[in-house]
């Protein structure tokens, strides 16, 4: 099958809005590969930090991003994927506070993010994509067919980390939190690059108060799927 014909269906929205949980059950709903985007810069980020780049060596991380090492492998249902860098299994380093805001740091960078975006297209490949990110749908997979916009109030989100966070025996502040999320909501939003945003022909469903069920419900259906 041509590259352009493999349907994508591309989940973007802020950290904390569902959408990692929504794109896994929704592309073992229909057995599709899944991209977790936000895991890659996460990835930068990590190798960054383990090899000594500093967050601010535009030139280091473009060449360290270009030749990163990645790759998703399947899991139980309700599992996230098992994210792995070098062969080597960080899906629960990646997701710490630290290193998401480290992440956030370096994707406001343009030639680190065009030494990435090959290689999150080189994910598409039969039989479909679910990309989940921040700018799959503007920029990564602009021509996708459906696009979902996943968003959750600022509070909601935090209350959401605030828990996970506090079932793994995280002792944190929920307006630490809030105001880290609010952060980098900003940060991403004004960013020149690739600014947070919905597609124009996105369609925008919020989960605030909404169980994952019904999230992945209404993502199917606007997806055109049953």
């Amino acid at each position: 099958m041509p590259e352009n014909d493999i349907p994508v269906i591309t989940v973007d929205g802020p950290g904390g809005s569902g959408k990692g949980t929504v794109t896994q059950m929704l592309a073992r709903k229909l057995g599709w590969h899944l991209l977790d985007s936000g895991a890659i810069y996460r990835l930068t980020a990590l190798a960054a930090v383990r090899q000594g780049v500093a967050l601010d060596d535009e030139a280091g991380l473009v060449r360290m991003a270009a030749a990163l090492d990645v790759a998703f492998e399947p899991t139980p249902a309700g599992e996230p994927a098992k994210v792995l860098l070098a062969g080597e299994d960080v899906t629960s380093e990646i997701r710490t506070e630290a290193c998401g805001n480290n992440a956030s740091r370096i994707a406001v960078m343009q030639p680190v993010r065009d030494a990435l975006l090959q290689r999150q297209r080189d994910f598409r490949k039969a039989p479909g994509l679910v990309a989940d990110g921040r700018d799959m749908g503007t920029v990564v997979f602009p021509e996708a067919p459906v696009k979902i916009f996943l968003t959750a109030s600022a509070e909601e989100r935090a209350r959401r980390r605030f828990s996970q966070l506090m079932a793994a025996g995280v002792d944190v502040s929920i307006d630490t939190l809030l105001e880290e999320i609010r952060a980098r909501d900003e940060r991403d939003t004004n960013r020149s690059a690739a600014p947070l945003k919905p597609a124009d022909d996105a369609q925008v469903i919020d989960s605030t108060g909404l169980s994952i069920e019904e999230v992945l419900d209404r993502c199917v259906a606007a997806a055109g799927q049953t």
